[in-house]
């Protein structure tokens, strides 16, 4: 996917597919913050469940014309999936709408678009939906799900095998070596 001046948005979409993961010897996390997936980040392991998130993300990227992350955004503001949700929970869902677009959109539309995001954001891999699902959903093709109205936690039995400062330098010497 690329941005209005060809950047990169997403260089690892569908990483799953590509990796073999009986024969890695050593995984190391690769992605986008914001992008990944909770379970990705503390196991390393790539999914069709992980790239379903990521999918999400990007649903409600678009939906409403924020990044991810906006570490300069009001501080109930700064996770996009989480302020969403809150939203969702409220019943103000459509708050979260890109105001760029004004009123210039099909509010059916754009709900659908934003609970598909958030169904295939949902921090329990074992919830989200498959890509068919998603699909299937956006397409009219099959009922909106209904979620949780507060965003639930999910907690990981099984400790990585890298520590946070680990992940973390990793992901800023690959910012590094990559410009």
């Amino acid at each position: 996917m690329l941005d209005s001046n060809f950047n990169a948005k997403l260089g690892d979409f569908g990483l799953a597919k590509l990796v073999d993961h009986e024969n890695d010897a050593e995984t190391m996390v690769a992605g986008t913050i914001g992008y990944m997936a909770p379970e990705y980040v503390t196991t390393a392991k790539a999914s069709k469940e992980s790239d379903v998130f990521s999918f999400g993300v990007v649903a409600l990227e678009i939906a409403c014309g924020r990044k991810p992350i906006d570490p300069h955004a009001e501080e109930r503001k700064t996770k996009l999936v989480d302020w969403v949700w809150d939203l969702y929970g409220t019943g103000t869902l459509l708050e979260a709408a890109d105001p760029s677009l004004g009123s210039n959109f099909v509010e059916e539309e754009m709900t659908c678009l934003m609970i598909v995001g958030l169904w295939c954001a949902h921090p329990d891999s074992k919830l989200r939906p498959s890509m068919k699902q998603a699909i299937q959903v956006l397409n009219s093709e099959a009922s909106l799900p209904i979620l949780p109205s507060n965003m639930p936690y999910v907690t990981y039995s099984a400790l990585p095998h890298f520590s946070l400062y680990d992940l973390l330098s990793r992901v800023a010497l690959r910012a590094f070596t990559s410009k």
